[in-house]
Parts: structure tokens; sequence; C-alpha cells
């Protein structure tokens, strides 16, 4: 399986419709992949918070419209990254897209976990109340954003809704990068999946962004990790290593809070 994770720079200085365009032609130029994933809120930012408002758009949007004819036109399954959702009968939220190679939206993934404490996402934004995950033809995918990293029982959900890859758009600051390194390591581990972290790179909000995007194996390893800028990273990795790791190495059998312990006979 062939994944590429598309590093996309987000600044104040370009607009949402150029960005956009700049998107669907990165994403259109990876034929030949299997996957490809952008970062988390790129349409806007994941720290212009004044732009929310007046940027917020539907399920049908323009981003989605876009990079559902991206996806069609690559013939890729797409996790493009996540918008601001206007939920014309609710409050804004931060709603990932999953599209299939014919570009049907086949997932939404409301964040659950909203950053900033008493300002920012957390009051900007709903909370999403679902857990999510995407059986495909290369393995289950299962979808998580950003501040998610830090909450391992949505992880333990998703495997136990049968995850095998997880994908996690962010928009992660440069001056936590090492926590996003070491969290992404450590939900792959525990999970025994493959982690596909998208961040983004750039400056927006006055925030600079840690890129870094990078790929982890079910054993913690880094398979790839990206520079600051922007950058496509791209990876050949087996999703059958999934099975492996969990046969060769079977911790989770040994699970004992939150599921029945393993009866041995």
């Amino acid at each position: 399986m062939r994944a590429s994770l598309i590093q996309l720079s987000v600044s104040d200085t370009e607009s949402p419709d150029e960005r956009r365009a700049r998107a669907s032609a990165l994403v259109r130029g990876r034929t030949g992949d299997d996957l490809v994933v952008l970062p988390e809120l790129w349409p806007l930012g994941g720290f212009a918070y004044g732009a929310w408002s007046s940027g917020a758009e539907p399920l049908d949007g323009p981003t989605a419209e876009a990079m559902s004819a991206a996806a069609r036109a690559a013939g890729v399954w797409l996790h493009a990254g996540s918008i601001v959702e206007r939920d014309p009968d609710g409050p804004m939220y931060n709603t990932s897209l999953l599209f299939d190679p014919a570009g049907e939206l086949r997932r939404t993934y409301r964040k659950i976990h909203r950053f900033g404490f008493d300002s920012g996402e957390a009051v900007a934004m709903g909370a999403g109340q679902e857990i999510v995950t995407a059986p495909t033809e290369h393995g289950t995918l299962g979808l998580a954003t950003c501040y998610d990293l830090r909450f391992p029982e949505l992880f333990r959900a998703l495997l136990d809704a049968g995850a095998e890859i997880l994908t996690i758009p962010a928009a992660w600051p440069a001056r936590r990068a090492a926590h996003w390194t070491l969290l992404a390591r450590a939900r792959a581990l525990e999970e025994q999946a493959y982690v596909l972290a998208c961040n983004t790179a750039g400056t927006h909000g006055g925030v600079e962004q840690a890129g870094r995007s990078l790929v982890v194996d079910p054993w913690g390893e880094v398979v790839a990790e990206a520079g600051t800028g922007e950058e496509v990273l791209t990876v050949e990795i087996d999703p059958a290593a999934v099975a492996k790791a969990r046969a060769d190495f079977p911790v989770l059998r040994d699970r004992l809070l939150g599921i029945p312990a393993p009866v041995r006979r």
C-alpha cells in the first residue's frame, strides 16, 4: 500500500480559494497512491480563529467539492483533513472528510477533543460524539484529529472498533513538536497499528507549525518523517504487518480493564 501525507504550508496571506486550488493540484498529482492524507483545518488555519465563522462551510461546500474531484481524478482514498463545518442546526465543528477513489464522501468525523482550554477551539466548536472507522480494501482506517492524540482512551475505542491504520490530521505547533512525535509513536505501539499523522507547515494565526508529519509502524518505529516545510511524504506500508504484530506479541489479549479478561484453557 502506498500512502502520501501532504504536509501543506498554511499562512495568513493565502486565501482559502487559492489554498484549495493548490491542495487540489497536489492531490491530483498523487495518481498511483492508495491513500492520501491532508492536515487539519488547512483551508482556514487551525489557529486562525478570527476566520472560522465567516469561512465555515457545509459538508457539501467548496472544500468538499474540490476534494471529491481531486480524489476521483487521482483514484485514491483521500482523507481530506478537516474543515470548519457550519451545521445549520447547531454549532461549528472541526470535521474531517474521507473520500473514496470514486470521489464519494464515505465518512465524516467531528473532532471529539477540542484544544484551547477556555479559548479558541474549545469555546468556538462543538464536540463530536462518535467513534469513526472506515473499512477499505487496504485495511480499516480509524479517524482522529490533532489534540485527540493526547487521549489514549479514544484510540482504544478505535482499536475495539476494528482500526488498523490510524489517520491523524493536525495543526500542531512547533513549540510542542517533541510531544507530537512521542504521542504518535505511543499510539501506534499501544494499538499495534499504523499511525499516519499529517501536520501543517508554515505559520498562521501567529503560531508556527511543527511540520514533521510521520508514519509509524505497529511496533512504534518511525517509518518516515517529514521536515518542517511544505512536503509530500510518501511511504510503502504493509497492512498485513498489523495482524502479524498483534499475533507475534499478543499484548492486547492481556487487557484487563474495559473488556472482559480472556479465558485461557
